[in-house]
């Protein structure tokens, strides 16, 4: 108990990062995936190959790979972020595919009807959005959006690959100095409590939406 409440402050300190990561990823990849799902919607066909050779991109590719790629590989054409920057930058664009998907499908299964009914009752598109397609779009994905904020949790331990100090750079450094396990094991016991309390929130928010059916 002693050694655990040696290295706890650390491991604490990472996990702030890990936090930190976590958050503005979900600020910035969820508005900029339903953009980008909207737009994907457009009959500008220009756009639409655009942004679905985005969406392609990031979701074929290792997140892993991404990293690096933003943090080792802009460098050589001029292009220096700091290491947070770098993640940041990295996880907002991958999610942000995601995310594009989720709400695209979820628009998508909004019966036209809906549309049309909308425009007899003279509202503009943008009403019609934020009135009656957007309430029930985000019933529908609130699931899959969950599952993606889950995943974001763990994903986050990939920022250590350049050298940012997040919960499992903790871990690591505290088990090779001490040579013990005991820290691994407390970093999997945070983890598993920030996605239980995420899981806890979800299903909650989910509940609280269970009425529109």
């Amino acid at each position: 108990m002693q050694y655990i409440v040696e290295v706890l402050p650390s491991l604490l300190n990472g996990a702030k990062i890990t936090l930190e990561v976590f958050i503005w990823t979900i600020i910035g990849s969820v508005p900029l995936g339903l953009v980008v799902g909207l737009a994907m919607m457009t009959n500008l066909k220009i756009i639409k190959y655009i942004l679905n050779f985005y969406v392609w991109l990031m979701r074929g590719t290792p997140l892993l790979l991404q990293l690096i790629f933003v943090f080792y590989g802009l460098p050589l054409v001029g292009i220096t972020l700091e290491r947070f920057d770098a993640a940041l930058f990295a996880f907002i664009l991958n999610y942000a595919a995601y995310f594009a998907e989720i709400f695209r499908g979820g628009l998508q299964s909004i019966d036209k009807g809906q549309y049309e009914s909308a425009k007899v009752l003279r509202l503009t598109y943008w009403q019609t959005i934020r009135k009656i397609v957007a309430p029930q779009v985000f019933k529908i994905v609130l699931p899959s959006i969950g599952n993606e904020v889950i995943n974001l949790v763990k994903d986050s331990s990939l920022v250590y690959v350049i050298g940012l100090g997040d919960l499992l750079r903790a871990g690591n450094v505290a088990t090779s100095r001490d040579v013990t396990l005991v820290p691994l094991l407390m970093v999997a016991v945070i983890y598993l409590l920030m996605t239980a309390i995420l899981t806890y929130g979800l299903k909650r928010l989910e509940k609280y939406y269970s009425y529109w059916k």
